[in-house]
C-alpha cells in the first residue's frame, strides 16, 4: 500500500509511542488536537484504523465497548483492571506452546493468541 505521507498521522504515531496506558481515540485525539486544533476525532479514527490495519498499531478489543490502542506491536500479554479499566502491559514471556496445544486439537490453522488477564491494578487494590 501506498500512502501518501501524513503529518497528522506521524503525530499520533509518536503520541502513541510515548504511551504505555493503551489510550482510546478520544484520548489520542485530546492531545494529537494541541499540534494540530483543526484535525476531526473521524481523522483520528481513520487514521488509527488505518495504523492498525497495516499492522504498524495494534488495536486492542479487552470487552469495554471502546478500541484501545498500543505503539508495541511485539506479542504480549496484557492485564486489564475491572475497576477503573487501565490497560496494562504485563512483564512475562508469551507461552507459545498454548498455540501449539491448540492446534493439536484443531482441524484449521491457528495463527496465534490473545490472552486478558482481568482484576484490580495496584492503584484500586490500594485504595481499598
Amino acid at each position: 500500500m501506498n500512502l501518501k505521507h501524513s503529518r497528522q498521522r506521524d503525530s499520533i504515531k509518536e503520541f502513541l509511542a510515548t504511551r504505555k496506558d493503551h489510550p482510546t481515540a478520544d484520548t489520542v485525539y485530546m492531545n494529537v488536537r494541541q499540534s494540530f486544533p483543526n484535525i476531526s476525532l473521524g481523522t483520528v479514527y481513520r487514521n488509527l484504523t488505518l495504523l492498525a490495519d497495516m499492522g504498524e498499531i495494534a488495536r486492542l478489543r479487552v470487552g469495554d465497548g471502546v478500541d484501545h490502542f498500543d505503539y508495541d506491536t511485539t506479542p504480549h500479554y496484557h492485564f486489564v483492571c475491572s475497576e477503573c479499566g487501565k490497560v496494562l502491559d504485563l512483564n512475562m514471556a508469551v507461552m507459545k506452546h498454548l498455540t501449539k496445544s491448540a492446534q493439536e486439537n484443531f482441524d484449521g490453522e491457528i495463527e496465534g493468541h490473545v490472552t486478558w488477564f482481568y482484576g484490580r491494578c495496584s492503584d484500586c487494590t490500594q485504595k481499598h
